[in-house]
C-alpha cells in the first residue's frame, strides 16, 4: 500500500499520459501538409467528396464542481470533496456527410470517452491531507448537425451525447489517499482505498456543442482525399451527473483532431466555348442647369402656424416620444408661446425646423393654455392597433404629464382608448402603404368643447388647437436654388457628381448623388458674391464602371433678404385624401384671412400631399386643394366688392424638393397634407 506525509495540489501527472499523444499528433499533421505541398498536378480533376470516413481523437478536460463523499456503500469519506479536474483520452472512429460548398451536413461518432479526473485536496480532521482521483470513463454515441455558416472549410456542430458506463469493467472506478498529520512525522499514513463508486448511472444523456475547420491535405487531382480536421468541443455539465447521489457533476472542453477520408467524383472536361464579347450601350443622360434668378428681396414672413390636435407615438411603446418637447416642473414659469424656440427638440426635424418646434411643443402649448382658461376641459384619446387598452395607456401617459409638470387637475382630463382614431388614416380594404398609414393612426388625439383653446370657427373631432404665430426673416425663396436636372441618371449612373468652376478658376465639389434632380442654395456656390458667370461640369460614373462627362454654363444671381415688407402666411390641413375638407375651413378663410389681404396684394396659393398614393393622384389632389381654397377667398373677397387681388395657383404633390416637410415621421406627413397661404403686399 501507497505511504503518503504530503500531497500537492495540481499534480502534473493527471496530464502527463497524454504529453507524448498530443506531441505526435502535430507532427503527423505537419508532414501530411508538407505531403499536400509536394503533390503534381494532373489533368483529371475530381469533385471534394461527400462522404467521409475516419477516427477522431483528443484530450478531454474535465472540470468538477458539487459534492462527494460517500465513495461507495462501504466507505465515507471524513471530509467533503468539492472541486477538481483531469485530463482523459477520447478516441472515436466516425462518418460524415456534408456536400462541398454547402451549409447543412451530419456528423456521427462513436467511441471511447475518459472523464477521469483528480478532485482538489482537502484537509481531513485529524489535519491530515487527503486526494481523490477517479477514473470513470464512457463509451459515447455523439451525433451532430454540422453547420458551415460561410460555405467554407469553418464548420459548427451541435447535437446530443448518449453516454453508457464502463467504469465496471476497469475493476477500480477511484482511488482515495490520506497522508499524516505534518505534525507528527513518524506517523504512518494509511493505505489507499480503491474500489467502485456506487449509484454510478449506467446511462447519461447530454449535449456538445464545437467547431472545427477541415485542412486540406490532398490536391483535387486524387480521386481519395485526405483532410485534417482540429476541432473543439464544449460539454456542458447538465445531463453530465454522473451518480443518482449527491451532486457530483462534470463540464468537459475536448480539444482533438480528426483524420478523414473520401472519395471524389471524377469532372468530366467540359470543351472550351469562346464568347465574343458583349457590346455594352451605355445608357443616354441630358444634363440641364436652372441657375438661381433675379429674385426680388425676400419678405418678413410672419405665419400664422397650426397647431394639430395629434401626439404621435412609436410602435409598441406607450411613452411620449422624445422628439416631443418635454419640460421640468421649473421650467413652465419661463415657457410661453412667444418664446418656443427657446425650447426645442432633442430630435429636429431637417426642413422646417422651426415649424417643427412649434409642433413638439403641443403639449406645453395645451399646458400653458389650460393653466390660463381654468374652466377648459379635454379628451384624449388614444388609438393603437394593439387594442383599447394600450391606446388608453398612451392618453393616460399624456394626462401624467399635464398633471405632474403643469399642475392641471386631473378632473379636467378625461381619458379613453379605441383601436382606429375616429378619423382613420387607413381605410377599409385598403394593401398598400400600410406602414405610414398606421404610423399615423398610432396617436393621441385632444378633442375639447372649451373654444379658448380651439381653432377659430372650427368645431368637430378633427378640430386643431387654435394657431400659434411666429415670424421668420430669413425664408429662403425657392427660386433662389440651382437646379441641377440629370434626365436619365437612374438608368445610366450608379452615382454622380458636379465640378462648378467659377471665371477665377476656383472650382468647387457637390456630391455624390444618385436620383435625377438636385437643387443646392445658389449662396451655397456663389458664397458672398452677387452673381457670376459659373461652367458646370456633371461626372458620372456609369454601371459599368466608365466616367462620363458633360458639361453647362449657368449665369447666377445671390438672393438677398429684406425686411421691410412683410408678408402673411396661413395654413390650411386636411386629413389624409380629402379635398372637400376645405368647406370645414370656409368661416375661417372668409373671416380671418379674407380680411387681412391688403389692396392690390397677391395671394400665392400652393398645395401640397404627402408621399402616400400614387404620385400623379396627389398632384390632381394638391392643385384640387389649392384651388378651393382660392375659390373661397374669391368669394369672401367679391362680397366685400374687391376685384383688385392677383391669385397664383400651384399645386406640387408629393414633390419632396418643394414640400415645406420632410416625410420622415406621422407628424411631418400630416403638415404635409396642407395648402399655404401667402399674402404678398407689394409683390
Amino acid at each position: 500500500m501507497k505511504s503518503i506525509t504530503s500531497l500537492k495540489k495540481g499534480s502534473r501527472l493527471a496530464w502527463s499520459p497524454f504529453g507524448q499523444a498530443i506531441k505526435s499528433l502535430i507532427i503527423s499533421t505537419l508532414i501530411l501538409t508538407g505531403i499536400q505541398t509536394t503533390l503534381t498536378a494532373q489533368d483529371v480533376q475530381f469533385t471534394r467528396p461527400s462522404w467521409y470516413f475516419g477516427v477522431a481523437g483528443g484530450a478531454n478536460f474535465n472540470f468538477y464542481r458539487g459534492s462527494t463523499q460517500q465513495l461507495n456503500s462501504n466507505y465515507i469519506t471524513p471530509t467533503v470533496f468539492h472541486d477538481g479536474s483531469g485530463v482523459g483520452l477520447y478516441i472515436a472512429p466516425l462518418i460524415e456527410f456534408h456536400r462541398p460548398d454547402t451549409r447543412l451536413g451530419f456528423m456521427l461518432q462513436v467511441g471511447y470517452d475518459s472523464r477521469k479526473g483528480k478532485f482538489e485536496e482537502v484537509m481531513t480532521p485529524c489535519n491530515c491531507p487527503a486526494d481523490l482521483n477517479t477514473d470513470l470513463s464512457y463509451i459515447t454515441i455523439e451525433p451532430s448537425l454540422r453547420f458551415a455558416p460561410f460555405r467554407s472549410n469553418f464548420y459548427l456542430f451541435v447535437g446530443p451525447r448518449f453516454a453508457f458506463n464502463s467504469a465496471k469493467y476497469s475493476g477500480q472506478s477511484f482511488t482515495y489517499s490520506q497522508g499524516t498529520d505534518p505534525a507528527f512525522p513518524l506517523q504512518v499514513a494509511p493505505p489507499d482505498v480503491t474500489g467502485d463508486f456506487s449509484f454510478l448511472k449506467k446511462n447519461l444523456i447530454s449535449m456538445q456543442i464545437g467547431a472545427g475547420y477541415d485542412i486540406q491535405l490532398s490536391a483535387q487531382n486524387t480521386r481519395n482525399q485526405l483532410v485534417l480536421s482540429p476541432f473543439v468541443t464544449l460539454h456542458p455539465y447538465f445531463g453530465q451527473v454522473p451518480r443518482s447521489i449527491e451532486s457530483w457533476n462534470i463540464t468537459t472542453v475536448r480539444v482533438g483532431a480528426a483524420l478523414k477520408f473520401g472519395s471524389g467524383r471524377e469532372i468530366k472536361a467540359v470543351e472550351e466555348v469562346i464568347v465574343p464579347e458583349a457590346i455594352v450601350v451605355e445608357p443616354e443622360v441630358q444634363f440641364t442647369v436652372v441657375a438661381p434668378k433675379e429674385v426680388p428681396p425676400q419678405h418678413r414672413l410672419r405665419e400664422t402656424f397650426p397647431v394639430r390636435n395629434y401626439v404621435f407615438f412609436s410602435e409598441g411603446s406607450t411613452e411620449i416620444p422624445k422628439r416631443y418637447v418635454l419640460l421640468r416642473k421649473e421650467q413652465v414659469k419661463d415657457f410661453t408661446e412667444s418664446n418656443l424656440e427657446s425650447f426645442k427638440s432633442t430630435e429636429p426635424s431637417g426642413r422646417s425646423k422651426r415649424q417643427m418646434t412649434v409642433y413638439y411643443n403641443v403639449l406645453n402649448i395645451l399646458g400653458e393654455r389650460m393653466v390660463k382658461y381654468p374652466d377648459a376641459t379635454v379628451r384624449l384619446t388614444g388609438s393603437s392597433m394593439e387594442g383599447a387598452k394600450d391606446g388608453l395607456a398612451m392618453a393616460e401617459s399624456v394626462k401624467l404629464y399635464l398633471v405632474n409638470v403643469f399642475g392641471i387637475n386631473s378632473t379636467r382630463i378625461i381619458t379613453d382608448g379605441r383601436v382606429k382614431p375616429i378619423i382613420p388614416s387607413e381605410q377599409p380594404g385598403g394593401t398598400l402603404e400600410l406602414t405610414l398609414l398606421r404610423e399615423g393612426d398610432r396617436r393621441v388625439s385632444i378633442t375639447s368643447d372649451s373654444p379658448a383653446l380651439l381653432m377659430e370657427f372650427r368645431t368637430g373631432p378633427d378640430t386643431p388647437l387654435r394657431s400659434v404665430e411666429i415670424v421668420d426673416e430669413d425664408e429662403i425663396p425657392l427660386d433662389s436654388y440651382a437646379t441641377f436636372n440629370v434626365q436619365g441618371a437612374n438608368e445610366a449612373f450608379s452615382s454622380w457628381m458636379l465640378e462648378v468652376r467659377d471665371n477665377d478658376g476656383k472650382v468647387q465639389y457637390f456630391g455624390p448623388y444618385t436620383g435625377e434632380k438636385v437643387t443646392i442654395p445658389g449662396a451655397s456656390i456663389l458664397g458672398d458674391r452677387p452673381e457670376g458667370d459659373y461652367k458646370i461640369t456633371l461626372v458620372g460614373q456609369t454601371k459599368s464602371g466608365k466616367v462620363v462627362k458633360k458639361e453647362a454654363t449657368a449665369h447666377m444671381v445671390l438672393w438677398t433678404p429684406a425686411n421691410n415688407v412683410e408678408v402673411k402666411r396661413y395654413s390650411v390641413l386636411y386629413e389624409f385624401n380629402n379635398s372637400k375638407a376645405i368647406l370645414m375651413y370656409e368661416k375661417y378663410l372668409t373671416d380671418i384671412v379674407a380680411p387681412n389681404i391688403p389692396h392690390g396684394a397677391t395671394v400665392i396659393i400652393r398645395g401640397y400631399t404627402d408621399i402616400i398614393g400614387d404620385e400623379a393622384n396627389n398632384t390632381t389632389l394638391s392643385l384640387a386643394r389649392a384651388n378651393d381654397v382660392r375659390a373661397i377667398l374669391e368669394k369672401a373677397l367679391a362680397k366685400a366688392g374687391r376685384n383688385d387681388v392677383i391669385f397664383e395657383v400651384t399645386g406640387t404633390g408629393e414633390d419632396q424638393n418643394l414640400a415645406p416637410f420632410d416625410n420622415k415621421t406621422p407628424e411631418e406627413r400630416f403638415y404635409n397634407r396642407s395648402v399655404i397661404i401667402d399674402v404678398d403686399p407689394a409683390k
